[in-house]
């Protein structure tokens, strides 16, 4: 057993790890089963890998790619340094976001759908939460907004058809309910599909003019429309995008989003708006659940710094969805000239991705061959993750950082040297 587990030191995994490997591996009465099992354990761990995919928020590769803001060793996490007392660990990016958005205060959990899930369990326990039933989507994992209402205790009372919501469908619902209700109004952006043709939809301002808080789950996180922190005008795929400060204009009480979409930070889950309204969601014994730890709260802040210096277009998911095609088309001429065929050029259309501007699509370029070479590129140091596309694979540029251009060369130079696949 020893003897089997020494032999599969190579993959990288604790000993204690090889060690079960290869138990299974004897008790399955080949001992040659060792590898695979510790190859299949070792692939299930975390490590860096190349997004040449073309999704800029690829779900399965960590969406937002991060810049390493995280603090080392011992970190104010609860501690006030001006009073030396315990503090709030929120306080920070609460601060940046309220600055950002023009919102009365802010909080941060850890994800987007947590985010919703407290508003919702703070706000209306028992009580009726009017939506649209053109708004009742579904996110990743399989996750429906009505099962996320349930969940909080909150009633869902559906209003409208899937295509077409009025504002009188709305104010009929609030006219049948009881008195003693206390309704919430819950408009959620669909941020993952699109429904076009004979469609009609209200607005967030119309909403607001119920007189009910209005709650707009924003999904995709873009913080201003006007895209201040760029150097040029907002990107194109932001066409029809609701953003936090304009929406909080509009009327809401409060919007929630996701940290690492469009915002390009780390997973968390934003709420801002109405003080009063954020202070009670903080208050919510379900809050310490949710809440983040310091790793992720040391990269929100860097994150949100880098907008509130204007530096968001340093941010990395910014550097790749603004950088001109012209350029990324340059870089993959340099490669391919240096590998030679197979290799070649092609146009790409990227994505961006986490169910962010559906059907938005981003002029960008591909190394590409012939064939589908996807675990081929996987079976790197570095793994480059590409995409097949009409029987060729793609290796969309405007994913990859230019730092990781050598990577890709490598890898599909190892590529080649093995024949064909």
């Amino acid at each position: 057993m020893d003897a089997i587990a020494r032999s599969l030191a190579d993959t990288g995994l604790p000993h204690p790890l090889l060690v079960s490997a290869a138990r299974a591996a004897v008790c399955a009465g080949d001992a040659a089963l060792a590898r695979q099992i510790a190859e299949k354990t070792a692939g299930q761990f975390l490590r860096p890998v190349i997004n040449a995919t073309g999704t800029l928020l690829h779900t399965n590769l960590g969406r937002a790619q991060l810049e390493g803001g995280a603090c080392r060793g011992a970190v104010n996490l609860e501690l006030d340094l001006a009073t030396g007392r315990r503090g709030l660990r929120t306080s920070s990016v609460s601060k940046l976001l309220c600055s950002l958005t023009g919102a009365e205060a802010a909080t941060v959990v850890n994800n987007g759908a947590a985010a919703l899930l407290l508003v919702l369990a703070t706000l209306a326990p028992g009580q009726p939460v009017i939506v649209s039933r053109g708004e009742l989507v579904e996110i990743g994992g399989g996750f429906r907004i009505p099962e996320v209402l349930a969940t909080s205790g909150a009633r869902l009372v559906e209003v409208g058809t899937t295509n077409k919501t009025r504002l009188a469908d709305y104010a009929e619902a609030l006219g049948g309910l009881a008195p003693e209700t206390r309704p919430l109004l819950l408009k959620v952006h669909q941020s993952n599909y699109r429904i076009v043709g004979f469609t009609q939809s209200v607005t967030t301002a119309e909403l607001a003019t119920l007189g009910v808080p209005l709650v707009v789950d924003l999904g995709s996180g873009l913080l201003d429309a006007g895209t201040p922190w760029l150097r040029s005008a907002p990107p194109r795929f932001l066409a029809g995008e609701p953003a936090a400060r304009q929406t909080l204009v509009q009327g809401a009480a409060l919007v929630t989003f996701s940290g690492d979409k469009l915002l390009g930070g780390p997973q968390a889950g934003l709420i801002a708006g109405s003080a009063d309204l954020v202070s009670r969601c903080s208050r919510n014994p379900l809050f310490r659940a949710l809440r983040p730890g310091g790793l992720v709260l040391s990269e929100l802040q860097a994150t949100l710094v880098a907008y509130a210096e204007r530096r968001g277009h340093e941010i990395p998911f910014w550097q790749m969805a603004t950088t001109p095609a012209e350029e990324i088309r340059e870089r993959a001429e340099a490669i391919a000239g240096r590998l030679g065929p197979p290799v070649s050029v092609c146009g790409s259309l990227s994505a961006v991705g986490a169910g962010s501007s559906p059907g938005m699509e981003i002029e960008s370029a591909a190394l590409c061959l012939p064939g589908d070479h996807r675990i081929g590129l996987i079976d790197h140091e570095p793994p480059v993750v590409a995409r097949v596309q009409e029987g060729r694979t793609l290796l969309d540029l405007r994913s990859v950082s230019p730092g990781e251009d050598g990577a890709v060369e490598s890898a599909l130079k190892h590529l080649l040297s093995r024949g064909p696949t």
